[in-house]
């Protein structure tokens, strides 16, 4: 009964520090001084994104949000994998001849 109390105060700190830590990574992919700063930068956002969903998700006690911060998840690794291979290879897409 003690934990049901607690757990509201506990996420919606989280849901603030998370948003803090969205600002400064924020701050990062704007100011970034290299290309690789700012993609780390920007998948650090996705995750901190992901995060808030499954905060929202224990705060308001729906599993929906959570379905959601999945799909964020899998599009956000996608992105990043895409981004990655094209600040090293300078192509996306690469055709064998």
């Amino acid at each position: 009964m003690a934990a049901d109390g607690l757990i509201e105060p506990v996420v919606n700190a989280a849901i603030v520090l998370v948003a803090l830590l969205n600002l400064l990574c924020g701050y990062r992919a704007v100011r970034g001084p290299t290309v690789p700063d700012r993609v780390v930068a920007l998948d650090a956002i996705a995750t901190n994104v992901v995060a808030i969903a499954v905060l929202f998700a224990i705060k308001t006690d729906r599993p929906l949000f959570v379905t959601v911060s999945l799909v964020l998840a899998i599009i956000a690794f996608l992105s990043t994998v895409a981004v990655a291979k094209f600040v090293t290879e300078g192509d996306i897409i690469v055709t064998q001849e």
